[in-house]
């Protein structure tokens, strides 16, 4: 029977054990990327400070409710012909690209649509204004884009009910004519409109872009969004992970 040296056995076991550290390491460097990274997130626990601003009638029209199915969660309420009730996330940066995450239920009393979320451009006028946004009304939401002319280009749309919990997502770059949307419902990455997974168009306009989230547009019945809080992040799984 043939007996390997004894230095041949340490070289193979040194060669096993290199083997084992660089799968480790693989394994803990893709753990990293899935995981990504936090850009920015509201915190229930601080409240309503924790956004950049809050734009609604009266403070008692924003703030941090419970729910049965999520738990802390933030409530917009927009009293009929009230402009709006919403919130404002950070200021955005022309060519950068990010995913935002977060759930949403509404509740409107009427039959006309309110946006319940913005890329909000500034200033208002002669500017895309809103060169992404999600809107609903009673049976449907839609997700469109404004391009620099300010004129709407349906993406998407889906039917929904008062009451019901539904998922969102957005790989967002941002750009005046090479921006690029992809966008997820209930976990589902979905097609637009043209047939395409992405989108390329206006996703910066003006000189300066946030983010906003509420209910927006001034209707004769009140409305209400409640949602979970956003993420802003370096990859899909981390922006969605608590919605």
């Amino acid at each position: 029977m043939s007996v390997l040296p004894q230095h041949r056995k340490l070289t193979v076991g040194a060669l096993a054990l290199a083997t084992f550290a660089i799968s480790c390491s693989s394994a803990a460097a893709s753990s990293s990327a899935a995981t990504g990274k936090v850009l920015w997130t509201p915190s229930t626990a601080k409240g309503p400070s924790s956004f950049v601003g809050v734009q609604c009638a009266a403070p008692s029209s924003f703030g941090v409710v419970k729910d049965p199915v999520k738990g802390s969660v933030w409530k917009a309420f927009q009293a009929a012909n009230q402009e709006r009730c919403e919130t404002v996330g950070p200021d955005l940066k022309e060519g950068d690209t990010f995913y935002l995450g977060w759930s949403s239920k509404v509740e409107i009393g009427d039959d006309q649509s309110r946006y319940v979320f913005q890329l909000k451009c500034s200033p208002s006028e002669g500017t895309a204004n809103h060169p992404i946004e999600i809107d609903l009304t009673t049976g449907r939401v839609r997700l469109q884009e404004w391009d620099t002319e300010h004129v709407a280009h349906p993406l998407w749309t889906a039917p929904v009910k008062n009451g019901e919990w539904h998922a969102y997502a957005l790989k967002i770059h941002l750009g005046r004519s090479d921006g690029t949307i992809d966008f997820w419902f209930d976990g589902k990455k979905q097609t637009f409109s043209g047939g395409s997974g992405t989108f390329k168009g206006t996703t910066w306009d003006g000189d300066r872009n946030y983010l906003k989230w509420g209910s927006y547009h001034p209707n004769p019945g009140d409305a209400t969004n409640t949602f979970t809080s956003p993420v802003m992040a370096t990859t899909l799984e981390t922006a969605t992970a608590g919605s």
